[in-house]
């Protein structure tokens, strides 16, 4: 119960003190980043972190590659 409590804890601490730069892709990832840690050895807390980083990087890359996917059309 207490892990449960730090990795929410730290989750809420990652979205508002990061705010909206952070905000894409963080809940989603540290949420399964969480679920993995916990599964893969009592390390909830570690894998949220690691999956709002990871998860707010795919958000990042996917918009990248929307924005260079509309240019090229409208170069052509």
């Amino acid at each position: 119960m207490k892990k449960a409590l730090v990795a929410s804890a730290t989750v809420l601490i990652l979205n508002v003190g990061a705010g909206h730069a952070w905000a894409a892709g963080c809940l989603k990832g540290a949420a399964v980043g969480a679920v993995a840690g916990h599964v893969a050895g009592h390390h909830a807390v570690v894998g949220a972190i690691a999956g709002c980083a990871i998860g707010h990087h795919m958000v990042k890359e996917k918009a990248k590659n929307v924005a260079q996917g509309s240019t090229a059309a409208q170069v052509h």
